[in-house]
């Protein structure tokens, strides 16, 4: 079930607010900037799709955004738990960083945790299949996919490059809750 999350920056041992349905998530994100949705991810895929075949059963819903928000690039970000590199990669996204343009992520399979460092809270957005969310450009945050991630993500970029990230160097990522291994 999709989770928001919110702490003040100072107490990551006491949420100040928890959500659990779509409609409350996606006003109290609004009211920050940010979208989140809840989609149909009606399609079957698991992280053994390749890229192709994911973008492929999702391309009416790429193309609306694409039309939308004008992105250049599309990619899949598929994670699964025999991942030769999954802690590296771990690491480096728990790391805060921001980006110079909106990071736009269609869970399409699995989930992940978002943490979004705005003004003095942190909101964690725990994303699950369906769920659409779009970090403005210039919102310090991280992303937590566990110990052992499954998940797959399609990821809409206006820079051509695709995912470019500017850290921090700040370590507030390690005081707050991770994404904890589903049972």
């Amino acid at each position: 079930m999709s989770c928001l999350t919110v702490y003040y920056e100072s107490h990551p041992e006491q949420p100040n607010k928890v959500l659990t349905q779509g409609e409350h998530i996606g006003a109290t994100l609004a009211e920050v900037g940010v979208r989140f949705e809840r989609w149909q991810a009606s399609h079957p895929v698991t992280p053994v799709n390749s890229q192709e075949e994911v973008i492929a059963v999702y391309r009416s819903e790429i193309d609306r955004l694409i039309t939308e928000r004008g992105y250049q690039t599309v990619d899949v970000i598929s994670m699964k738990t025999d991942h030769p590199q999954k802690a590296e990669l771990r690491a480096k996204f728990l790391n805060e960083h921001y980006h110079n343009e909106d990071e736009v992520r269609f869970f399409v399979s699995g989930r992940g945790l978002f943490a979004l460092h705005i003004d003095e809270y942190i909101y964690a957005v725990l994303c699950e299949k369906g769920d659409l969310i779009s970090v403005p450009a210039g919102i310090p945050h991280w992303f937590d996919m566990s110990e052992e991630p499954n998940f797959v993500a399609i990821r809409l970029f206006n820079n051509p490059e695709g995912w470019v990230a500017h850290f921090t160097g700040k370590d507030i990522a390690s005081r707050f809750p991770r994404l904890e291994i589903e049972a």
